[in-house]
């Protein structure tokens, strides 16, 4: 019975677990049945369930219902598990997995000297890029082994050779490759000892960019020993530049580096962030390159003072001008001994701001700031002056050698003539503009009235006054004035209504239907040549235009305009979102967008921006600095461009505004001779002409054109010329002269002439190519 039921109870665990049941069933076989347990067997024992076999209501089936069971064969007993079969089969899947690991790629050989998975490394050191491929840019070459070193047999510490990564090599220019060469000769102190910063000093629109972010991914990535110079880099720019410089990296450089660009956030999200990046030690970081503006630095200072940093590079670095303000203190204090300093416009006003951005890249180069001035400055100055001896001259010109034999060695500029291989023609052209009739009464009035003829004698080089105090903010303010009246009299109309200072009788000149609320072209001269210009330029062509002026009332003017003559347009100025601009900017260039002007503010959005979407700018007022306009100017031809640019500068004739202009060339030639290293750069002004501001030349097509007692011209006529040499960049003597409109380019100038024009100078930015 006992048997019965286990052999029934194997068949329903048969089912459970067959292996188990199997032997069970073996073991049960092997035992033999008694003759009186045989005998007893009943005929219906064959029919047993493989499982309890019961009715959906729990009752037994009927012999007729059941399955009859087949017999079942007998099989072989498992083969018992023992410590000798354990110990084969291990070392049998040991020996499987001891084999080397193999590369599933056929005739895979590994990179040229990168790390690969599973490939040995040989005991030469190799540099991360062949030197020996074609295009490749070789910035650090190791010095031949002599018959001694060859015989140690050292292969372990031998330098190697640092080549610029092939993505980044293939797309730079000639003179790109040549500027990352020195940038990186001066960053390893190559070319001056114990001195490791240089000044980018290139003009707009020469890929200054890309060339340091080529410096920074070498650095980052290699080096002589085998292993990366730096371990992080900083990128300190202005706010609006700041997304600008993060999508330059990822353009460039697509994955491979991941930087961390704060634009945006609260003091401890931006605290915390910055302790991230200073904080790593060991190991690659993470975001390698953090990119921050000027303003954020200065104010988290104390955060990336507390360790070390590889690179800093200081884009827009002419606002490093001053030496005492809060933001250089904050980057002289930070602990980075290779410096990078971009500037288009390393001077500006004087040589001594020129002096305090060498001394931050490299300190103590050029000694104090009083040896400075003593030995460099002052004697520069009066060799530049118009009324300079000979003797004074020559001495300015041996300082000038002294200075540039120094700083030259950790400067590099080049001009934008090397853009005429790849960008098509740039017109550039100044345009005196005359007053109207209501504009010169209320200047003649303003200059003439008691109040202002004090400030006139306090007024020093038109910046200040010696007095200093009250008398320095009334003649800036003066100032601001009149340039606000040369640009339109609805600019001054607050002070007029108000019977202020110098325009006491002014409201009795004003037009009887006279609404400040309605723009009227025809009561400013350069805004009838504008409104000319505008018109002609939609009616006949498909180009756009861009709008700059310095003030946000003369944008405000524009938009009144633009209304009044149906012309679609944008506006960017300081009020813009960092992250908005980005989208403005773009759809103006789209060629399929309506938008037909861009009116843009020379302080807020003069710097970086591409608007290659437009061919032709008009720079409407002019700036004390020459570098805002140039930087303005410089928007339109930039790579990507291809139509022929054309730039008006608009200044209205015998006034200020031509006063302005003329420091500006003052100031270009004092760059050309430190900078350019140019010698006959013409003198045409004197300090005393350029403190004679509040003065109003009537009887002149251009006051700037008088002081050249220019010999090119005989009778108002061009007779002779400038050389085929000469571009843009050459002084304004060297350009085209022209007092009528006979002798203009621009089909579009020439149409706007009777709308008020003077005189005009231009020039082109080289010569264009024809194909025959």
């Amino acid at each position: 019975m006992y048997e019965k039921r286990a052999v029934s109870l194997t068949r329903v665990c048969l089912l459970v677990c067959p292996l188990w049941c199997i032997s069970l069933l073996h073991l049960l076989q092997r035992r033999s049945l008694a003759p009186s347990q045989v005998a007893k067997r009943k005929p219906d024992d064959e029919y047993t369930p493989l499982t309890q076999q019961l009715t959906k209501k729990g009752r037994k089936l009927s012999c007729s219902q059941r399955v009859p069971l087949s017999p079942l064969p007998l099989l072989p007993l498992p083969v018992p598990i023992t410590s000798e079969s354990v110990s084969n089969h291990e070392s049998f899947i040991r020996n499987l997995l001891a084999k080397p690991f193999k590369v599933p790629i056929p005739n895979y050989q590994g990179g040229f000297s990168g790390r690969a998975l599973g490939v040995r490394r040989s005991g030469v050191r190799r540099a991360l890029h062949d030197p020996e491929e074609p295009n490749a840019l070789v910035l650090y070459e190791p010095p031949p082994l002599t018959a001694h070193d060859q015989l140690k047999g050292e292969a372990d510490k031998q330098p190697v050779h640092v080549v610029v990564d092939p993505v980044l090599c293939n797309i730079l220019r000639p003179h790109q490759r040549e500027g990352v060469k020195f940038m990186y000769e001066c960053v390893t102190g190559v070319r001056i000892d114990n001195a490791y910063g240089c000044i980018m000093a290139d003009e707009m629109g020469l890929g200054k960019t890309l060339q340091c972010i080529t410096l920074m991914w070498t650095l980052l990535r290699q080096g002589p020993d085998c292993k990366p110079l730096i371990s992080k880099a900083i990128v300190v720019a202005p706010s609006s530049l700041v997304k600008n410089w993060y999508n330059e990296i990822y353009k460039w450089l697509g994955g491979r580096v991941q930087p961390l660009a704060i634009d945006s956030g609260t003091k401890d999200e931006i605290d915390k962030k910055l302790q991230a990046f200073m904080q790593t030690y060991r190991g690659r970081p993470v975001n390698p390159i953090l990119i921050i503006s000027y303003e954020t630095f200065r104010l988290h200072a104390h955060v990336l003072h507390k360790g070390e940093v590889g690179l800093v590079l200081c884009d827009e670095g002419h606002r490093l001008k001053n030496s005492e303000n809060q933001t250089y203190q904050a980057l002289m204090g930070l602990q980075a001994r290779r410096r990078v300093l971009l500037s288009g416009t390393p001077i500006q006003n004087d040589l001594l701001e020129y002096f305090s951005l060498v001394h931050f890249v490299n300190q103590g180069i050029l000694g104090t700031a009083q040896e400075f001035r003593k030995q460099f400055e002052i004697p520069i100055l009066r060799g530049q002056d118009a009324c300079a001896t000979d003797a004074e001259r020559a001495r300015g010109q041996e300082c000038l050698d002294r200075l540039a034999g120094i700083v030259n060695r950790c400067l590099i500029r080049r001009t934008s003539a090397l853009l005429s291989k790849y960008l098509p023609v740039k017109y550039e052209q100044v345009i005196c503009v005359k007053l109207t009739p209501l504009q010169e009464k209320l200047y003649s009035e303003f200059i003439n009235s008691e109040s202002i003829r004090k400030t006139v004698n306090e007024v020093d080089d038109g910046r200040g006054s010696k007095k200093g105090g009250k008398g320095m903010m009334s003649a800036l303010s003066s100032i601001t004035t009149l340039k606000k009246l040369c640009n339109h009299p609805d600019l001054v109309y607050e002070k007029i209504s108000q019977r202020a200072e110098g325009f006491e009788k002014a409201a009795q000149h004003l037009p009887s239907n006279y609404d400040v609320k309605k723009v009227l072209p025809e009561l400013s001269g350069k805004l009838m040549v504008l409104d000319c210009l505008l018109a002609v330029v939609k009616s006949t062509t498909t180009d756009k235009v861009v709008l700059v002026s310095n003030y946000t009332q003369t944008l405000d003017l524009f938009e009144k305009l633009c209304g009044h003559r149906n012309y679609n347009y944008v506006r960017l100025d300081g009020t813009m979102s960092i992250k908005k601009r980005a989208k403005v900017v773009d759809k103006f260039n789209d060629p399929t967008s309506p938008d037909f002007i861009f009116m843009l503010s020379s302080k807020a959005g003069g710097c970086g921006l591409n608007l290659i979407g437009a061919n032709r700018l008009v720079m409407f007022d002019p700036d004390w600095n020459p570098a805002n306009d140039d930087q303005a100017m410089a928007r339109v031809w930039r790579d990507g461009q291809r139509k022929p640019c054309f730039i008006y500068r608009l200044l209205s004739t015998g006034t200020i505004e031509e006063k302005i202009f003329q420091r500006q060339a003052h100031k270009k030639a004092l760059s050309s001779c430190v900078v350019d290293n140019e010698e006959d750069v013409a003198r045409h002004f004197s300090l005393a002409d350029l403190r004679d501001l509040f003065k109003l030349e009537k009887n002149t097509l251009s006051d700037t054109h008088d002081k050249f007692k220019c010999k090119r011209c005989v009778n108002r006529i061009q007779v002779k010329p400038p050389g085929e040499e000469y571009d843009c960049t050459a002084d304004l003597s060297y350009w085209h002269h022209c007092a009528d409109k006979r002798g203009l380019v621009d089909g579009i100038l020439k149409q706007c002439w009777d709308a008020g024009l003077s005189f005009v100078f231009y020039q082109k930015s080289h010569q264009q190519k024809t194909t025959p």
